[in-house]
């Protein structure tokens, strides 16, 4: 048998290289921005396109889709090619990859700050582009798996395994967490709502981490260490034992995220054992990688390369031995709302995701330039500068987290909270922000000087776009003496391991979604809650335009230092009507799930004018674009009919003259604010907002009031 002779496909790893390092710069950038402005509101130079609300979902969309995503495409094009001993599949598929890919990054750079966006955590792309996802992300399986049925090697190394599982379980997340109605051409509602909203998109949010930044890079981290350290990986049955498990129960651990919410209590238990039991395959993926360097450490003290594939596997070991500690109730009531999560996020991001992708760039880019890298002096530099930064930023956002967080549980001797206001305790810890942009600059330092490295690499080399190879064809079915694991057997099948991967993540999603779903009883329903207005309703679009769920929770939880401060907690009854839900997942400021007639309509508008002058001190930006810009009430019929079709009850035909009662509704506002000696013509959206937030859990008071009377 004669060896065939074939080229691989260099160029589309190129691109996917230079994509991911610019979308990086770009990413780190803005999220540098944003970190300032929590310290000083200013920097956003008043301007409502770079408002912290606005800007933070396209930091987060930026660094997960635009840097991470094109690094996981460039180390699965690079490493598939060579392990199936085969070029991609079709060069046509992999440009139209690219492209579509770069074009929805530009996509969301443009609509995030203009305030297009679904308020879903990690999926806040409207839905014209949700369906730019799919069809792109087809593409990638399509050229994936038609690599795989072309290769010249039978065996599916373990890799290939996490590309697979990736690329099945990304779809399933992206399909089921995108359900949303169309309003217009970039609105919509999500078909759930509260509760089961919440679910789902903790169900997607938690294991977007999981198989988008994890399950890849471990893949890659199973093709590149390897290569990097000469030495073949430690266990191969270790690897199984990981992979499956990993694969199992990730997909349960979701509803961590959502502990001491109204989510039903067997959802939330379900979530912290399954969290509590990740720690052992994710710990298998990190220990496999580490042991792989046995007798190679003396190259980790002078390879800087290894140097940041050795850093990153320990910040994947401490990120993951953390988040199920803090999926533990007791540590969650501390650590939910704060910075803390904050930094180990950031532990996981900067350590794991960054590191393993510097590593891979600095590794990869000489071998496809044909040439050295052109400072190794530069590198070492950037590892240095760049630990540095994960210190600086992780370790006062601990501090910061534990700080508030204790703060806001305090009580004194007489039983009264000791800081009952919350801008007390952010006061307190925006010292701990300065150190946390610092350390943002000085990563994002780093990341410019590889940029520069790189590119003086690429400059003192020329590409091997085709890069010359051989290989032996695939040796028919039948000539291949029969393995005898089953594992063996079910490697050299890409379907059946797809279709395996893929029942392996369902029976998770089913046993947790389903029930909450599909039983009414799972969601009490409470009388006094009603729909809407539709003037609140436009005033609530108005809020997630501006990201305000991005700093404010609307959840209250069942702690006495939470019921002191804000009310009530929180019943599932009443967000039966929120497409979708606003629980938020960081409180920068206070939750507002009461506040509807705390304050009177002159205190929200001079809030929202100048929050400085309500609340000495505050963080908050100002939002005076609210009161020149005149509400769109144009969309007022879709919306309602749109929210009808959800199940909200308004009457049949009602959106027909909603625009009366919200110009009623608004007039109301307008003359009582004009008491107070302020002038704001009820067609603003200032107007609208003040609605919303006057709304805020007033159907509960009312509930209350009314079985008071009784």
């Amino acid at each position: 048998m004669q060896p065939e002779s074939f080229y691989y496909d260099n160029k589309i790893v190129r691109n996917f290289g230079i994509a991911t390092v610019v979308w990086g710069i770009i990413g780190m950038t803005v999220g540098l921005i944003a970190a300032i402005q929590l310290f000083h509101p200013g920097a956003n130079m008043h301007n409502q396109y770079t408002a912290f609300g606005r800007i933070r979902p396209l930091h987060t969309n930026a660094v997960i889709f635009a840097f991470v995503g094109n690094a996981i495409f460039m180390g699965v094009y690079y490493s598939l090619q060579r392990l199936l001993k085969a070029r991609m599949f079709s060069d046509v598929l992999s440009q139209v990859h690219f492209w579509g890919w770069q074009l929805i990054i530009v996509s969301a750079v443009i609509t995030l700050p203009l305030g297009f966006t679904t308020s879903h955590e990690y999926a806040e792309l409207e839905w014209p582009i949700d369906i730019a996802i799919t069809i792109i992300w087809v593409v990638f399986g399509w050229n994936m798996f038609g690599t795989i049925f072309k290769r010249r090697e039978r065996h599916l190394y373990v890799a290939i395994w996490f590309y697979i599982a990736t690329f099945v379980t990304i779809a399933v997340l992206h399909i089921v967490n995108s359900f949303e109605l169309p309003v217009s051409s970039l609105k919509s509602y999500m078909v759930y709502a509260g509760v089961q909203d919440a679910l789902v998109q903790w169900w997607y949010g938690h294991n977007a981490v999981a198989f988008f930044l994890t399950t890849p890079y471990l893949g890659m981290m199973y093709y590149f260490l390897p290569k990097m350290a000469n030495r073949p990986i430690y266990s191969y049955k270790l690897s199984i034992l990981h992979f499956w498990a990993l694969i199992f129960i990730y997909i349960w651990a979701g509803p961590h995220h959502l502990l001491y919410t109204t989510l039903p209590g067997w959802a939330q238990s379900l979530g912290v054992a399954f969290s509590i039991m990740l720690i052992a395959p994710s710990w298998g993926g990190m220990i496999n990688g580490l042991l792989t360097l046995r007798g190679a450490w003396d190259k980790v003290r002078d390879d800087v390369i290894l140097k940041f594939m050795v850093v990153g596997l320990t910040a994947y070991g401490m990120a993951t031995f953390e988040g199920p500690m803090l999926s533990l109730k007791q540590v969650n009531g501390i650590a939910h709302f704060s910075d803390w999560i904050i930094a180990h996020v950031h532990v996981g991001a900067l350590g794991w995701n960054g590191f393993l992708t510097f590593a891979i760039l600095y590794w990869l880019i000489p071998r496809i330039y044909k040439t050295e890298l052109f400072s190794k002096k530069m590198a070492s530099f950037h590892f240095w500068i760049g630990t540095l930064g994960i210190l600086f930023y992780a370790i006062p956002m601990y501090w910061a987290g534990f700080t508030q967080s204790l703060m806001l549980k305090e009580f004194t001797p007489e039983g009264m909270l000791k800081y009952p206001n919350f801008l007390e305790t952010t006061l307190q810890i925006l010292p701990m922000h300065m150190m946390r942009a610092a350390g943002g600059a000085m990563y994002l330092l780093g990341v410019m000087v590889m940029a520069y490295n790189l590119m003086r690499t690429a400059l003192q080399g020329k590409l091997v776009a085709n890069e010359a190879a051989q290989a032996l064809p695939l040796i028919p079915v039948h000539q291949i003496a029969q393995e005898s694991g089953w594992h063996r057997r079910l490697e050299r099948r890409p379907i059946q391991m797809l279709i395996a991967a893929l029942l392996v993540i369902l029976i998770g999603t089913f046993v947790e979604l389903m029930p909450t779903l599909t039983i009414s009883s799972n969601i009490p329903t409470i009388a006094a809650v009603k729909p809407y207005t539709p003037l609140e309703l436009q005033g609530r679009d108005l809020y997630i335009r501006e990201g305000c769920s991005n700093c404010h929770s609307q959840t209250v939880r069942p702690f006495r230092s939470e019921t002191e401060r804000y009310g009530e907690y929180s019943k599932a009854g009443e967000f039966v009507y929120d497409h979708p839900f606003l629980w938020g997942s960081k409180r920068t400021g206070p939750d507002l799930a009461r506040e509807g007639q705390k304050y009177g309509n002159a205190w929200h508008y001079n809030h929202l004018m100048d929050p400085r002058l309500m609340s000495p001190g505050s963080i908050m930006p100002e939002y005076d674009w609210l009161i020149s810009q005149k509400l769109d009430t144009t969309t007022t019929r879709t919306k309602i009919h749109a929210m009808r079709m959800l199940g909200v009850p308004y009457p049949l035909g009602y959106e027909n003259i909603a625009n009366r009662d919200l110009d009623k509704q608004a007039k109301q506002i307008s003359d009582n604010l004009y008491l107070d000696k302020i002038k704001v013509r009820n067609n603003r959206e200032i107007i609208a907002l003040i609605a919303y937030l006057q709304r805020l859990g007033t159907d509960i008071k009312a509930n209350k009031t009314a079985n008071n009377s009784k």
